[in-house]
This record gives structure tokens, C-alpha cells and sequence, in this order.
């Protein structure tokens, strides 16, 4: 073994690598449809919005557009969940003697395109339900919501969704490997040392977290965290900082919330150290992203 090289265990089990991102960036479940699909039915793609589909029985081919990211033509002959956790279009193709049985829902994420799970994932997650055995008892709630008009059943069925889609997620971050999920948010999280310390940052993003500080919380050195950061996340720790921080700015920009206020909160000595950054991030300064960001709002 090198000298630099840490050994690397298990996960640890209290380690709570979800809820400091869930709770700076919701994402809500809204339920679409429950039941068989006949013939084509198509599904376009707006900002922010995500879609999970769960394939209960039958057959389908899914069409995504070329150059999405996503493969051209996917044949799904057994029950599977579908993660478009970013805007993506696609179509599905039934036959309409047999019908494929589905519960859908769109997924709405806070921040739009910048959110960092949206962000981190590939366009989409194809996962067959027979390898994720710990979603059986939501999919069997889901499923006896969607089915019968009951009072309160749409609210009830959105907020299982949800749960489905902080359970894949966690099933993600515990086979980020075996899925062969590109360098990200995800993959970082995923590695057992790495995750102690981007835990921490989302937790306490006014730290002052130099290079030699987020090793310290891995429990690694100064190099062998840089290089396991680069390799499992993409970017270095100091540039994966620099834009967590200021996706939590713009959450609380579009809040209303002033610079002057957010800057001491997110580490930066003074309101023109953040403001240097968004503009070197954005292209722009901050009224102008904000006026965009209205005009978008419409």
C-alpha cells in the first residue's frame, strides 16, 4: 500500500447522507396517472420537471430523442422503475391488446437545472424492481392509493412518491458502482470516507473549509482526498464548495433574501466576495440573474 492510500470500509451506518440536500432542495411528487397505458402515449419535457414511472406488468418500448444521453429505444418486459430526474422527453409504445399497468407521477425540482441530484444523475434510471427488493412495501401502498377513489388519495399518493424517491436514492448511493453511475454528487456519496466530509459541507456550508479541513473530516490526507474527490465527484473539493454554496444563494436569492445577509452564512468575509463569485459562476451579477429569473417565472 502507498503512503497516501486510506483503506476504505463499509459506510457508516448513522452517517445521513440525504437529508441536508432534501431539505435545501425539495422535490415534489405529483401524481399523474394510474393504470394501463394503450398505444403511444408521450410525455415532453418542461424545466425543472422530472418524471418516475413504475411498470407494474406487461411490456412497453420507451423512444427517447437521439443525443439525449438516454438510449434511443429501451425494451422494459418486467416490472421496473423509471428516474427521469431531469427534463427529458420520451414516449412510450404499448400494445394495445395487452396494455402495461403504471403508476406515474412528474417530479418537481427545487432549483430547477441546478439542483444538485438532479444534476448529478444520468438522464435516466431504468431499475428492475426484482433488484431493489427494500421498495415492495411503498410500491404495494402506492399501488392501493392509486387504485380506488378514496378521500384524501392524491395527497396521500404524492407523498409516497416522495418516499419511493428518497428510497431510490438511497438504493443508488449503496450501488452507485454496480450502476456504473458517471463521477458526481452521487458516486461521491456513495464512497464511505469521501461522504463523511461532502456531509459535512451540507451541513455547514460557512465552515471555513480549506483542503486540509475536508480531508481532516474524511479522515484522509490532503492528496489522497484530492484525488479520490476529483475521481469519484469530478471536480475538485474546492470547486464542488464554490458551486454548493452558491446554489444554496440562489434557493435564498429567490426567497428574497439579500446578499449582504447571505454572505456571512455561506463563508465569504463580505457581500462582493459572493457577488465575484456568481458573477464568475453565471455570466451575470446578481440583480440581472434575478431579473431573469422573474422573467422566466413569467
Amino acid at each position: 500500500m502507498q503512503p497516501d492510500a486510506t483503506p476504505v470500509t463499509a459506510p457508516e451506518p448513522s452517517l445521513d447522507r440525504l437529508s441536508a440536500l432534501l431539505e435545501r432542495f425539495r422535490v415534489r411528487a405529483h401524481w399523474l396517472h394510474a393504470g394501463p397505458l394503450c398505444g403511444v402515449t408521450h410525455f415532453d419535457a418542461a424545466q425543472g420537471r422530472g418524471f418516475v414511472h413504475v411498470l407494474r406488468r406487461g411490456a412497453m418500448t420507451v423512444e427517447h430523442p437521439a443525443r439525449s444521453g438516454a438510449a434511443r429505444r429501451l425494451k422494459v418486459d418486467e416490472p421496473t422503475l423509471l428516474f427521469y430526474p431531469r427534463p427529458l422527453a420520451h414516449t412510450f409504445h404499448n400494445p394495445p391488446a395487452e396494455g402495461s399497468d403504471f403508476v406515474c407521477a412528474t417530479l418537481a425540482f427545487e432549483g430547477g437545472a441546478r439542483h444538485p441530484l438532479a444534476r448529478a444523475l444520468p438522464p435516466l434510471v431504468a431499475l428492475p424492481l426484482r433488484e431493489a427488493p427494500g421498495l415492495e412495501h411503498t410500491l404495494a401502498l402506492l399501488f392501493a392509493e392509486t387504485e380506488p377513489l378514496r378521500c384524501g388519495h392524491r395527497l396521500l399518493a404524492d407523498r409516497l412518491f416522495e418516499v419511493l424517491l428518497i428510497q431510490l436514492l438511497r438504493w443508488l448511493l449503496d450501488h452507485a458502482t454496480e450502476c456504473g453511475l458517471p463521477p458526481g454528487l452521487i458516486t461521491g456519496l456513495g464512497h464511505p470516507l469521501l461522504a463523511r466530509a461532502l456531509v459535512a459541507l451540507h451541513e455547514q456550508p460557512g465552515q471555513d473549509w480549506t483542503l486540509e479541513r475536508m480531508a481532516a473530516q474524511a479522515g484522509m490526507s490532503r492528496s489522497a482526498f484530492a484525488a479520490a474527490f476529483r475521481a469519484a465527484v469530478g471536480q475538485t473539493p474546492a470547486d464542488y464548495l464554490a458551486d454548493w454554496r452558491l446554489a444554496l444563494a440562489q434557493a435564498a436569492l429567490r426567497a428574497g433574501r439579500p446578499v449582504k445577509q447571505l454572505a456571512p452564512e455561506l463563508g465569504y468575509a463580505n457581500p462582493s466576495a459572493l457577488s465575484r463569485l456568481f458573477r464568475q459562476r453565471m455570466g451575470c451579477s446578481v440583480r440581472d440573474w434575478l431579473v431573469r429569473e422573474a422573467l422566466a417565472q413569467g
